[in-house]
């Protein structure tokens, strides 16, 4: 009797035509063990991820995943093989697979058809503790016309590892909050497929504050012409601290629009013995060969607070057709606006104040777009909070 082959596991050097065509699936033995010099993980230590991308992670617990909603939504907890779970895409890397074959369940979000939830629908994952590790799969289906606002929390410590999808439906009007409030000595990375319904607008903010590592990629993709996705994103990192966000927009559709800015700070303290500050921003955007008609432009800003701490901002914009509007990109890493600076000095403002007012206006062009006021004022107070910490 002949042996069946065994199982092709396939690696990070898989061809494909494009960074929208990667290889997918949601069982983690088809994926190699990430290396350091792999190109989706050669910025983030592959030792700080305690074990996630090589299945050496701590005892696993269960996730705690609360979602406080209106009565018109339904929160429903699956088994792994509800249909519902497959409608956006399979995981494209390690840790996400792990994610999807380890979670016990996954909890499903459902908004109906032209339903006007006025209250935001909030989820929050709270971690299980430094010594354990957890997995979850959350999916978010918000019907044809529906207009919704979601708050996805993650608070505490642990290490966590999750897929969050969204299908959103055809004229449906989506925000959505990411609150990173990890505690700093948290381990958490997330991955994040949005579809885009026909004519659907999206608009996603994600703010990164806490947590030891937090590595964030969402890859948004449109199910028809007329989508709009809008992604925002601030973060702040401290000694310690290393944020990564790589984003995807594939723009698969015609005369769908798409618009990208992040905003970061990183600062540090000479005399800790923690590493660095470090972030990461990697923004991807692919206009494929029938996506006549799309406008999109990308954006990272980062500033440097303080001598040692490293941000690295790497835009790219993949083109199959010449057949669009407009497309841009760019990305900054520098200290303050000389100019800002001594337009305030010259007023009167004491320096170290004038440095926090410049940093406070970078975030407020991101932070005044949150739709919740609630959530707005606590991200610029936790802003305020961080620069008390640094001798600027």
């Amino acid at each position: 009797m002949t042996e069946a082959p065994a199982k092709k596991r396939v690696g990070n050097a898989t061809f494909h035509d494009n960074k929208g065509d990667l290889f997918a699936s949601y069982d983690v033995n088809d994926f190699e063990v990430p290396q350091g010099r792999d190109e989706i993980w050669r910025f983030v230590s592959l030792r700080r991820l305690r074990g996630l991308h090589n299945g050496s992670f701590a005892p696993q617990g269960d996730a705690q995943v609360e979602v406080t909603a209106p009565a018109e939504v339904t929160v429903e907890q699956v088994d792994r093989d509800d249909a519902r779970l497959k409608t956006t895409s399979a995981p494209v890397d390690r840790i996400a697979a792990q994610a999807w074959t380890s979670m016990p369940h996954a909890t499903v979000v459902s908004v109906p058809a032209n339903a006007d939830i006025a209250e935001p629908i909030v989820i929050t994952t709270t971690g299980a503790g430094l010594d354990v590790t957890t997995f979850a799969g959350v999916h978010i289906e918000v019907g044809e016309g529906a207009r919704a606002t979601f708050i996805v929390e993650y608070t505490g410590s642990g290490t966590h590892a999750d897929n969050v999808n969204y299908l959103i439906g055809d004229n449906a009007h989506v925000s959505v909050i990411v609150d990173g409030q990890w505690a700093n000595d948290a381990v958490h990375v997330g991955a994040q497929s949005i579809v885009v319904g026909r004519d659907a607008v999206l608009r996603h903010t994600a703010a990164n504050f806490g947590g030891e590592v937090v590595r964030n990629t969402p890859r948004v993709k449109y199910a028809g012409s007329g989508g709009d996705a809008e992604l925002l994103g601030v973060y702040y990192a401290d000694d310690g601290q290393y944020i990564e966000n790589r984003l995807l927009v594939d723009h698969n559709h015609p005369y769908c629009r798409s618009n990208v800015l992040y905003k970061g700070a990183l600062q540090g303290d000479k005399s800790s013995k923690l590493p660095d500050a470090r972030t990461c921003w990697v923004g991807d955007v692919l206009i494929r060969s029938n996506a006549s008609g799309t406008e999109t432009y990308e954006a990272n800003r980062n500033i440097v607070l303080t001598d040692g701490a490293r941000a690295d901002a790497i835009p790219n914009l993949e083109i199959e057709t010449g057949d669009i509007p407009g497309a841009g990109h760019a990305a900054t890493v520098g200290r303050f606006d000389e100019e800002q600076l001594f337009y305030l000095k010259s007023r009167g403002i004491p320096d170290g104040e004038a440095r926090r007012l410049i940093v406070r206006g970078f975030f407020n062009e991101v932070l005044n777009r949150i739709p919740v006021d609630s959530v707005r004022d606590e991200l610029i107070n936790r802003v305020s909070g961080e620069l008390e910490q640094v001798n600027l």
